[in-house]
């Protein structure tokens, strides 16, 4: 057994960089090309793999700190080691014979081609912060041959379903995972046994060459690369994302000429059902980017092409600079004439170590410094408290709303409203802090923006639902025969339908310029649905041309959809009018927020038996409360009172829809 110093490899950056995650301890044991910590610079995150197997003895860093090329980074324990002093001693006994030696010694090294093999183990990448994903599909048993990027298992998150692709060719020995597992990143998926071609030679050939004297060092290192592969260009497609279709790019994370590592976001996109990070398959610089935000993609589109193995070269060619440039030293000048150019990079460098504490990808990095936010002041709203895109806009926004002679003290958010103070809750008590959902945000940002740009008026009535009621319990055998559950529901749905062709001034949406309106000849309404993940609006189309019987069939099935997060873009865009029934639940009234750019949006409450004047005595009514928010800019006062008193006319005598 033998002790190694594992230093950090030539990462293509002169700066410091930090180290954002460390992925093994004292004791672990790896395999080579394990990860053992991960880095983040400007430009890309990175992955520093093992150069070998061998057991962990010290983690020498720590997450936070930064490190450069050549720094020590691990302590790793290997067997054999009684080979590597012999290999180090050799060369210094027969140092006369050293010119001439490794001449001697490169035909061998260059000669065995033979393949080796190896079993690697297989772990669960990154999983984009999401822990006890379960598997719902093994793609591969035990021994199966497959392909690198053939999919191995296939997980579902409350996000999204996504495929495990197979980092290597080669043949499956074990798994240790079978279907209704819950997995997380890093978590171990099988063994597979691979192919390596002439993998002695390249190991041994430097080890022989290192400890060469200078004089030959230029020129053997500069064959090394020659020996490597060239770099290739190599399409990325989108993978499979569930069967969806069309689904639009919301960021583009990759800009041409970014050096990235496997599993580095390349976009995210966004469905109806989730947004999901697209992951590269490949480390490379990429070389061109087919896609832009905003675009829509479905499975097998083009993203762009990346330039792989374009690396090997670099560790060689930077060794053999520095040997060249110890060895003649007439060339120290011309390196020390150079910092004529730091003077502008040192600025770049300045604004870097303003924001290199700060976790955000190189996307975000570029837009902070194109509108010149200082990152530092940004608050994330991502895993880990990573920066997004909209985190930078929200920033810039906040600023361009304050006051100009607002001092920081009295700083405002949008609108000019006053932010809340920020508040430590973990002073009173035990905490927890939890992400919100993306349609749990999404939702979050519509309310807010409605409420902030819509004038809010809410007029109240009561509708008399007792004959409705009376009749609705008379048909529900003839409606489950015809397959529907008849609810009060379908008959609000109705009444709201035949009102807006009575009054279609609640029809219609603001133009953008704000001095027209537009008016609709269609009537498609939104049911607000409440699912664990949030609120959904799933929209029934032409509800004014279909019966109660159809209303409640399709509003059964787009309500189920939306619980199981199936629904599609165009069932949920388009809406002319929104309900939101609590009835189901309890309450007497509310003020919901208008669905813009709808103008109008109605309220249910539950009904409750009440004593009404019927001129001589007072009678027990099913009475149900009406709650109509309308925006102001559109609608007036009259026309929400008018509004509410027919829709509570055609409730309480459900013939006049026939008129």
């Amino acid at each position: 057994m033998s002790t190694e110093t594992i230093k950090l490899p030539d990462i293509g950056v002169s700066d410091a960089v930090e180290i954002i995650e460390i992925s093994v301890k004292a004791g672990d044991e790896v395999n080579a090309e394990d990860t053992l910590l991960v880095l983040e610079s400007d430009k890309a995150s990175m992955d520093i793999p093992a150069p070998h197997a061998g057991r962990i003895g010290k983690v020498l860093v720590s997450e936070g700190d930064k490190v450069s090329t050549g720094d020590p980074i691990i302590e790793m324990v290997t067997e054999g080691g009684s080979e590597a002093p012999a290999a180090e001693t050799a060369p210094q006994q027969t140092a006369p014979e050293a010119v001439a030696a490794p001449q001697q010694d490169a035909v061998p090294a260059a000669q065995p081609a033979q393949s080796t093999t190896r079993i690697v183990d297989i772990h669960v990448p990154d999983l984009s912060g999401s822990d006890n994903v379960p598997i719902i599909e093994l793609a591969v048993s035990e021994g199966d041959t497959v392909d690198a990027e053939d999919s191995l298992i296939t997980l579902e998150s409350d996000k999204a379903s996504m495929d495990v692709p197979s980092p290597y060719a080669g043949r499956i020995v074990s798994l240790a995972v079978k279907e209704g597992d819950h997995v997380s990143t890093g978590d171990l998926i099988g063994q597979m046994e691979i192919t390596e071609q002439g993998a002695p030679a390249a190991t041994e050939a430097p080890a022989q060459a290192a400890p060469a004297p200078q004089p030959v060092a230029p020129s053997q290192p500069e064959a090394a690369p020659a020996a490597s592969a060239e770099p290739q260009r190599r399409e990325i497609r989108v993978p499979d994302i569930g069967g969806s279709e069309n689904v639009p790019v919301i960021e583009v994370a990759i800009s041409v000429g970014d050096e990235i590592s496997k599993e580095d976001t390349l976009i995210t996109l966004e469905s109806d059902k989730a947004s999901m990070d697209v992951p590269s398959p490949f480390a490379g610089k990429v070389v061109e980017v087919a896609v832009k935000e905003g675009d829509t993609l479905s499975e097998g589109d083009l993203i762009g092409y990346i330039e792989t193995a374009g690396e090997a070269p670099k560790p060689a060619a930077q060794p053999a600079q520095a040997a060249s440039s110890a060895a003649v030293p007439q060339q120290a000048t011309p390196v020390k004439a150079a910092p004529a150019e730091p003077s502008t990079e040192a600025l770049t460098a300045e604004e870097r170590d303003t924001s290199s504490s700060v976790h955000a990808g190189p996307a975000v990095r570029m837009l902070a410094r194109e509108l010149g936010v200082d990152l530092t002041q940004v608050n994330g709203s991502g895993p880990k408290a990573r920066v997004l895109k909209e985190d930078v806009h929200t920033f810039v926004k906040q600023r361009l709303n304050q006051p100009a002679a607002a001092s920081k003290a009295t700083a405002t958010g949008g609108a000019g409203i006053p932010q809340m103070p920020a508040i430590d809750f973990s002073k009173f008590g035990e905490i927890d802090v939890k992400p919100m959902g993306r349609l749990l945000q999404a939702g979050a940002n519509n309310l807010h923006r409605s409420w902030l740009n819509v004038p809010h008026v809410t007029q109240f009535d009561d509708a008399d639902i007792t004959e409705l009621e009376a009749f609705r319990k008379s048909m529900k055998d003839e409606a489950a025969a015809q397959g529907a559950r008849l609810t009060p529901l379908p008959f609000m749905i109705k009444a709201c339908a035949y009102a807006l062709r009575k009054f279609p001034q609640f029809n219609v949406s603001l133009h953008p310029d704000g001095d027209k309106l537009i008016w609709k000849n269609y009537v498609h309404i939104g049911i607000a649905v409440d699912t664990p993940d949030g609120l959904m609006v799933p929209v029934l189309r032409n509800a004014d041309q279909k019966s109660v019987i159809q209303i409640a069939i399709e509003m059964a099935d787009l309500a189920k959809r939306a619980q199981d997060k199936k629904l599609t873009r165009d069932e949920m865009t388009g809406g002319c009018f929104t309900i939101s029934s609590l009835g189901s639940i309890g309450g007497t009234a509310f003020t919901p927020i208008v669905n813009t750019p709808e103008v109008a949006i109605l309220g249910i409450s539950k009904a409750q038996m009440k004593p009404v004047w019927d001129g001589q005595t007072f009678q027990p009514r099913l009475m149900l409360p009406l709650c109509l928010s309308y925006d102001h800019r559109a609608l007036n006062g009259a026309d929400g009172a008018r509004f509410t008193t027919y829709l509570a006319q055609l409730l309480s005598d459900i013939r006049r829809l026939l008129m």
